[in-house]
């Protein structure tokens, strides 16, 4: 119940809101003055009632009410709506035919096919959840019808699944010229190795092989007689293009006819594989290439290519005609007959047929291939080693690269406009505006929202009928819209009614409006060119200014513009050519002109009353409210530092910043003095009692402030901050303004902020006293310290004299009086 309440009021504003923006803005509908112009313009409906002729707005809004002389009969308006039917919508494959059948997801069977501006459904077209068959679907839905009218966007779902075991068909074109034999050798030893790999990737994988070498005309070869045989040694004569091997699921004999394969010889480093390609790409049959199945073309070189023009040196003009010309040999037969094609012609055939190029080349030569690969759509390059040893893992690597992702690509015109949007893979992700998703494995649903615009409708009436085509790049699957641009009315067409009498017999009376038949002209045929109106003639309705007839909100008839009534009754539109009105004039607060008592809307312009000014009569002419109250000159302008524009004050600039303030008073400069002088001792005796003024000075102060705890500035308001140290050193602040009446306002600071007392005596006395004790500690620690080391040295000496042991023996440092020698003759004999 409260959604449906929710939605009910959110109409309602809706509504309200698009009728107050009719009311200021022209209604783009006004204007056209055809069925086919009215349908072409979002929102507009038209009215070809041929009972009510009098009905003078036949293109209309249908959300907007009519007034009762322009109400039309419902059965008779024209207002198409986007339309999709589904033609075509069979469930997406996961296995192939053999398999047991394919899987079908919830979302898939629900459908999910529709888009903004008209109806649409999902269809569920396979009576079940497993769809059995052999043909295969990656991409859903197949094929719709749909009407769109001009600038509406629609969205369509389109999905796309990879299904598994997907047949694949390779086709390997390689240059045999001389320089490219040892890779041949390389390749042909590797046949077997390639084709069991990707029949590891895919059960139904067909190979086939070609070759190519230049034009057999100078100076692309030698065209001696006995250079034509033998161009080199062990070479065969030169060819174009040649067909080896069809394309075949015996994968054995691939590398039989690698080995088989001569090379050749030619002049210029360029070779003719262009040729090659576009007769691989067309000859469809010959080729072998499937219909169902992702096609890859291998072109594997050393050197570069010839394009379209380059055959004008052997003197072949004849430009190529993108046709198969193969014998029954597989020899290309217009080689020396037709020109080289273009870039732009192999990428419209390879497009055409859904296939993959894959250039796999030379270091040397990757870099201008690469560049290449940007003009054919599906391509890809590898770098190619020397011998072509590595050519299977660049064929697998550069397969799965393409089969895991998915470009969409569409072939609409001009007049439609295709944008894609997308999640991927991932569904709870936020959808994006791409054409491409990676990373997709077997079995993976990707959806694309394909959103389409006419964003004009063709000159061509048979133009409005066109078969798009959205395709995923590389597959020969798509989804084809026949789409119907909503251009015209069916009233254009039949019922039409040729020299009415509603048309006073000069016109066809068609879709409720007269198709005037020269000299006729008027709404309903009734002037005349010739005769008596030969001076009138819709010219005179022409508003030179935006070349509109009677300005776009009017009718001409017989050369005099009858302007149109708006339903309000108080808005009218006036003038020779409908040029004036009293509605479109500026407004102020949503009154046109500030209202009835600032101005009055006369054609479009404002003009105001006594005391009011401006564009939208919003501003005082009075020049007292750029005065300050309290200047000392009452007759100055905004301080003498600006110009009074609409009752306010515009400051000058100077070269050293501008004037500010309500009244400019505030200077930019940094000496420059305000009015917070003026207003302090006032602040001082009302707000804190202090100051030099008495107390019937102060009752004489103008003004009285207010307090405020924290003192803020609003510079929007004009507010000046004005701080201040009065004589007690207490720090106060307050601001002032003027009102919108001019009188000055101020808010100071409730309580002043003042510095604590302190008692210097105790300070001192407390200093001296920390210094004595201090001093004293310092003793005490040095006398403890020393006695401590005094009697640790004592005791010490008395441990050492306890522990001495004196020696009882001769002294040796002591020697007797007298010494005894012995006389060594003496024998003791006398």
């Amino acid at each position: 119940m409260l959604v449906h309440i929710t939605l009910l009021i959110g109409a309602l504003l809706a509504g309200i809101q698009g009728q107050i923006l009719q009311q200021f803005t022209q209604n783009p509908c006004d204007s056209r003055s055809t069925c086919h112009e009215c349908i072409a313009t979002p929102s507009c409906a038209w009215c070809y009632d041929t009972v009510n002729i009098n009905t003078t707005k036949r293109c209309f809004q249908p959300s907007y009410p009519l007034p009762p002389l322009d109400k039309c009969d419902p059965s008779k308006i024209y207002n198409p709506d986007n339309e999709m039917i589904i033609i075509s919508n069979r469930a997406l494959s996961s296995r192939t035919e053999g398999e047991g059948g394919t899987l079908i997801t919830e979302e898939e069977q629900t459908g999910g096919f529709g888009g903004g501006g008209g109806a649409g459904g999902g269809i569920n077209q396979g009576g079940g959840a497993w769809e059995s068959g052999g043909t295969i679907t990656q991409v859903r839905p197949q094929r719709i019808k749909l009407k769109l009218r001009a600038r509406q966007t629609y969205s369509v779902n389109m999905y796309y699944t990879q299904a598994e075991d997907y047949p694949v068909d390779l086709y390997y074109l390689m240059d045999l010229s001389k320089s490219m034999e040892d890779d041949k050798e390389k390749l042909s030893a590797l046949g077997d190795h390639l084709a069991q790999t990707m029949r590891n990737m895919t059960s139904k994988f067909m190979l086939g092989f070609g070759s190519f070498v230049d034009k057999v005309v100078m100076p692309y070869v030698s065209t001696i007689p006995e250079k034509l045989r033998h161009p080199c040694t062990g070479c065969v004569a030169p060819y174009g293009f040649r067909n080896h091997m069809t394309l075949s699921t015996n994968t054995t004999s691939f590398s039989h006819m690698v080995k088989r394969a001569s090379v050749s010889g030619n002049l210029d480093a360029p070779e003719g594989g262009f040729d090659a390609i576009m007769q691989a790409v067309v000859c469809r049959e010959q080729i072998g290439w499937r219909d169902q199945a992702r096609r890859l073309l291998v072109f594997s070189t050393d050197a570069g290519f010839h394009y379209a023009g380059d055959g004008k040196l052997g003197g072949i003009v004849k430009p190529n005609d993108g046709e198969c010309h193969l014998d029954q040999r597989g020899y290309y037969t217009m080689s020396s007959k037709q020109d080289y094609p273009s870039i732009s012609q192999i990428n419209t055939y390879v497009k055409k047929n859904a296939i993959n190029v894959i250039f796999a080349v030379t270091a040397e030569k990757k870099e201008i291939y690469e560049q290449l690969k940007e003009h054919i759509e599906g391509s890809s390059c590898g770098k190619l080693s020397n011998d072509s040893s590595n050519v299977v893992d660049l064929i697998t690597e550069q397969y799965q690269a393409i089969s895991s992702t998915v470009q969409m690509k569409h072939n609409a015109s001009g007049s439609v406009k295709v944008r894609f949007f997308s999640k991927c893979l991932d569904s709870k992700g936020r959808e994006i505006e791409t054409n491409k998703c990676g990373n997709i494995k077997v079995g993976s649903l990707v959806q694309f929202r394909v959103q389409l615009e006419v964003v004009e409708c063709p000159s061509d009436p048979r133009d409005t009928k066109q078969l798009i085509q959205i395709y995923p790049v590389g597959l020969n699957e798509s989804l084809l819209i026949d789409l119907t641009m909503l251009c015209d009315c069916p009233c254009e067409h039949e019922g039409f009614e040729r020299n009415s009498p509603k048309c006073h017999n000069h016109g066809t009376y068609m879709c409720g409006i007269c198709d005037c038949i020269e000299p006729a002209y008027g709404p309903y045929c009734e002037c005349n060119k010739d005769g008596t109106s030969a001076n009138i003639s819709t010219a005179n309705c022409i508003n030179p200014k935006n070349g509109l007839e009677c300005s776009g909100r009017g009718n001409c008839i017989c050369g005099k513009c009858e302007c149109e009534q708006r339903n309000n009754p108080e808005e009218a539109i006036s003038g020779e050519l409908c040029q004036c009105d009293n509605f479109s004039c500026e407004r102020h607060n949503g009154l046109i002109c500030s209202g009835p008592e600032h101005g009055t809307c006369v054609c479009g312009v404002c003009e105001c009353k006594e005391g009011w000014m401006g564009d939208n009569c919003a501003c005082r002419n009075a020049t007292n409210l750029c005065i300050k109250p309290d200047s000392e000159d009452p007759t100055l302008i905004c301080s003498g530092n600006g110009e009074c524009e609409c009752g306010i004050c515009k400051c000058r600039e100077t070269d050293e910043g501008r004037y500010f303030g309500r009244f400019c008073e505030h200077c930019p400069f940094k000496n420059c003095s305000d009015d917070c002088e003026k207003y302090k001792e006032c602040v001082q005796c009302q707000q804190y009692q202090t100051g030099n003024l008495t107390e019937e000075e102060c009752r004489k102060c103008p003004f009285t402030p207010t307090s405020a705890r924290v003192v803020e500035v609003d510079e929007k308001n004009g507010e000046v901050l004005c701080p201040f140290y009065d004589e007690d050193d207490c720090r106060f602040s307050f601001v002032y303004y003027f009102d919108e009446e001019n009188k000055i306002q101020v808010r100071a600071q409730e309580e002043r902020e003042c510095p604590a007392t302190v008692f210097l005596l105790g300070i001192v006395l407390g200093v001296i006293a920390a210094v004595v004790l201090l001093g004293m500690a310092i003793l005490l620690l040095w006398k403890l310290f020393t006695t401590i080391h005094d009697r640790r040295e004592f005791a010490k000496f008395e441990k050492e004299a306890m522990m001495a042991r004196w020696d009882t023996g001769e002294n040796p440092i002591y020697k007797q009086a007298t010494s005894t020698f012995k006389n060594p003759t003496y024998a003791g004999k006398s």
